[in-house]
């Protein structure tokens, strides 16, 4: 008697849990030779994120994770490297940054101010919403040698990625030089930052003595056997 009180409502909960599960569905898509991302899209509209996200390293490690609402990051999203070490926590829904982990000097990432700095100046540096690893995953993606890598090879080459931040926290320009250790090789590489996407054009913008500045950053980086570009 008692079950059968209670049976309708089981049913009814199943049912309606049943038609969320059905309104996503789950995709996959690869970022890099070595990074590859798992989400949820809304069903019969698949350019539209919804639901739990995670990228991963070499399919196990987790360098993002955190939530999308009808395509756009909601909530408290978690940034690592790809050790698993922590990098950065941020609350999109509060748009605030929770936590950037410090950099030491054997970090591959530089920094510039237009700027003469002295002992008692206060600064911080541009920071990227994502993290010092998955962050800036986008700009290195755009790069391919103009070359066939399976014909001419890409040992001895190395990748500069210099992105200019304006004092309003918005990507100014974007370009890549490729020089050879082993040749007179040397390239460089001006992109179109309007075919980025909105949020790879925001920045937290560098501050000197609590005003924002014009900055640079600077990521060396290696060049991959397939021609792209991947961190050291």
């Amino acid at each position: 008697m008692y079950l059968k009180k209670f049976l309708p409502v089981i049913i009814i909960l199943f049912c309606i849990t049943n038609c969320f599960a059905q309104d996503t569905l789950e995709k996959k898509n690869r970022l890099t030779d070595k990074v590859t991302e798992k989400f949820h899209v809304i069903k019969g509209n698949e350019q539209v994120k919804d639901g739990f996200y995670q990228a991963l390293y070499k399919r196990k490690i987790a360098v993002a994770s955190g939530e999308y609402k009808k395509g756009k990051k909601t909530g408290v999203w978690y940034f690592y490297d790809q050790k698993g070490v922590l990098l950065q926590i941020f609350n999109y829904s509060k748009d605030s940054l929770r936590y950037d982990a410090r950099e030491d000097s054997t970090s591959d990432f530089r920094y510039m101010l237009d700027k003469e700095i002295s002992a008692n100046d206060k600064i911080t540096k541009p920071v990227k919403i994502g993290g010092r690893y998955y962050g800036f995953l986008s700009y290195l993606m755009f790069y391919k040698t103009p070359f066939d890598p399976y014909i001419y090879g890409t040992g001895g080459l190395v990748g500069v990625v210099e992105l200019l931040i304006s004092p309003m926290g918005r990507l100014a320009d974007y370009k890549i030089r490729v020089v050879s250790a082993y040749s007179d090789y040397d390239q460089t590489t001006n992109f179109d930052v309007r075919l980025l996407k909105e949020e790879d054009r925001k920045f937290i913008p560098a501050t000197y003595n609590g005003e924002p500045v014009l900055s640079r950053i600077i990521i060396q980086c290696r060049v991959t056997a397939s021609g792209g570009l991947d961190y050291f």
